[in-house]
């Protein structure tokens, strides 16, 4: 297992660029924590550091965001925390996602885990009392 710490907002952007080095093969990210945790906002560091053109806001509504990057490539930004029975996930035709090839960013994927590809980089963020976010990646 390995960890990041982010100690301090301004480092977010170097602990989003240190994850994807890390993890530089793989494509489908698992973010676990808590409401307030900064899932939404350490993806949102990471779709800068893949030079995302659009605004990267959580799709709790939509479930799956598509952002665009400079060189035409699609990263996907699912959420789903409002998904009730793991059928809606099928629904959606998440394999069409998951195994694209491109980037996939899931926030609250505890309903899910069962059908996550077998490759996919599991994220847990916690906060401690200093307000350090510690990532905890397998």
């Amino acid at each position: 297992m390995q960890k990041i710490e982010i100690d301090n907002i301004k480092n977010i952007d170097f602990a989003a660029a240190e994850l994807l080095k890390e993890f530089k093969g793989q494509r489908v990210f698992a973010f676990f924590g808590e409401m307030g945790a900064g899932k939404t906002t350490f993806i949102q560091a990471l779709c800068r550091e893949l030079d995302v053109i659009e605004v990267v806001n959580s799709p709790t509504f939509t479930i799956v965001n598509e952002y665009h990057t400079e060189n035409g490539s699609s990263i996907y930004h699912f959420d789903f925390f409002r998904i009730k029975k793991i059928e809606e996930v099928f629904d959606l035709g998440y394999e069409d996602y998951f195994y694209s090839g491109n980037y996939c960013f899931i926030e609250w994927p505890e309903l899910i885990t069962d059908i996550l590809p077998d490759n996919a980089v599991l994220v847990k963020i916690t906060i401690d009392q200093g307000g350090t976010r510690l990532l905890e990646i397998e």
